[in-house]
């Protein structure tokens, strides 16, 4: 699972490097999807990873020729990389977070992993405040959202886009000379 645009680390407990396996509770629901575009990356809990995870979504979904879900699928990463962030910031050994990007034909699947007990509350935020829409952003843009607890310090955020059936730039699947699934990094 190495190369184009990105690193490759090994994978959270937890986290299920079988691409091709049941996401129970995850954006692919209960059913069996194949992922034959994937790329996770782990980002030390620093101020600048939002920007380092936005910027990787960027080249990862151009990479895959998934243009028409860039812009909103950064500022999905963004939001739910802070939260995780915001969530390891609260513990003294401030461990890692990881950021999944899943795709097929019909869809884009965003994971973001952290090792929080805290689960994520979708809230109302004041019209003054700073804080609190990051979920209802995320609500907003995607066609759903959720998360699930895999041990009692460790929680994957996600969220899921429809890639349209008509994207400028024809789409990771179609070439000239047939069928073509793209890179996985």
């Amino acid at each position: 699972m190495s190369g184009g645009t990105g690193a490759v680390s090994g994978p959270l407990p937890g986290l299920r490097p079988a691409v091709s396996a049941p996401e129970l509770d995850s954006g692919a629901g209960t059913a069996t999807h194949v992922w034959p575009l994937v790329s996770f990356l782990e980002f030390g809990a620093l101020p600048t990873a939002a920007g380092c995870a936005r910027l990787h979504t960027k080249n990862v979904l151009l990479e895959w020729k998934l243009h028409a879900v860039v812009e909103d699928a950064e500022l999905l990463v963004s939001e739910l990389v802070t939260n995780a962030l915001q969530a390891s910031w609260s513990r003294d050994d401030r461990p890692p977070v990881t950021l999944r990007l899943l795709a097929n034909r019909e869809r884009l699947l965003i994971e973001v992993w952290d090792r929080s007990p805290v689960e994520p509350l979708a809230c109302e935020a004041d019209l003054s405040s700073e804080d609190g829409r990051g979920l209802g952003i995320v609500a907003a843009l995607s066609d759903r959202w959720s998360f699930r607890r895999v041990s009692s310090s460790l929680k994957v955020v996600w969220c899921e886009l429809v890639i349209p059936r008509s994207q400028p730039g024809g789409g990771w699947l179609r070439s000239p000379s047939g069928p073509q699934l793209g890179s996985t990094v």
